[in-house]
């Protein structure tokens, strides 16, 4: 995705002082069987405020990633932020940026992605404030978060809400991919849990254990079972069981995040459809009902978390 920008286009500069502050949802990503397609958006949100300055750059971080993420122009919402601005033709002399982080990061629950389309937004705020003519849409939003995680599960899910289904058109000529994502209304009865161990878990090495070719069998049952979430989150949420089964990944994984792996069999013993968060290791449980209060217990006697996160609206300026 590219746009055309005239010398007169780009000499835009935010004056010192401009502020913005922007929310961002968490996100869980595959809903089971539809990898790097379905995403959801949750209630835990990152703050982001930023402070246009005379110069240089000026970031610190509170809560989840305190005193272990980068306070440079490496740390992913400094490069966002930047990437949207740079987009958008517009420029800052300095930036002040505070973090105040909920979404714990290595977890499955986008964190990397909130950063992201936090940047972002936050850039599109200062961008309204002295150009609103040059303002991102959603689908820039999309494209650009999506660039940085090189798939649009995430991030489109923290961009529009909902919950979202995505998807990416190859490299056409001098054009990297295209990344796409419409969101859904997920039906008012269903409620997301999340179950939070301590230990982290890498993406790239659960995506190193995927078998690179699938058999034509367990394909088609992914097709169809991606397909019924759609209907399930939307309109019978009493479909979400069968729904959320998966061959593609779920086991494939089980080895790294064997924790994780117990206890979405254990959930779905109950009648609770389950499913590993992303890459793991937090599991996502959609559900009609609550969690019962014998798993919660025993879950907080093995050290996870279990938490009602309810679905959430995109980023938003607060």
């Amino acid at each position: 995705m590219t746009r055309m920008m005239t010398s007169a286009q780009l000499s835009v500069t935010l004056p010192e002082g401009t502020q913005a502050t922007v929310e961002v949802p968490a996100s869980s990503a595959n809903l089971g069987p539809g990898f790097d397609t379905l995403g959801l958006a949750l209630g835990m949100h990152d703050r982001i405020s930023v402070t246009v300055a005379h110069a240089g750059l000026d970031i610190s971080v509170g809560g989840a990633g305190e005193g272990e993420v980068p306070l440079d122009s490496s740390h992913l919402v400094v490069r966002s932020l930047q990437r949207g601005l740079s987009f958008a033709g517009v420029a800052a002399h300095g930036l002040k940026i505070h973090c105040e982080n909920v979404i714990p990061h290595s977890r499955g629950l986008g964190s990397s992605a909130s950063a992201v389309v936090g940047g972002l937004v936050a850039a599109n705020g200062l961008i309204a404030q002295v150009a609103p003519e040059r303002t991102l849409s959603k689908a820039d939003l999309v494209q650009l978060s999506s660039e940085f995680e090189g798939h649009p599960d995430n991030a489109s899910a923290s961009v529009l809400g909902g919950a979202v289904v995505s998807w990416t058109e190859p490299a056409n000529g001098g054009n990297g991919p295209q990344y796409f994502a419409t969101r859904l209304e997920v039906h008012p009865d269903i409620r997301a849990f999340a179950v939070i161990p301590e230990v982290r878990s890498s993406t790239s090495h659960t995506r190193g254990l995927l078998p690179m070719h699938v058999t034509h069998r367990d394909a088609v049952f992914n097709v169809s079972r991606a397909a019924l979430v759609v209907v399930a989150l939307t309109q019978h949420p009493e479909l979400l069981m069968a729904a959320t089964e998966d061959k593609l990944h779920q086991q494939q994984r089980a080895s790294a995040i064997p924790v994780t792996t117990r206890w979405v069999a254990q959930l779905r013993s109950a009648g609770i459809a389950a499913m590993v968060s992303g890459a793991g290791p937090a599991v996502l449980a959609l559900t009609r009902q609550d969690i019962p209060a014998t798993l919660v217990e025993q879950a907080a006697s093995e050290g996870l978390n279990v938490v009602e996160l309810g679905i959430s609206d995109g980023a938003h300026l607060v």
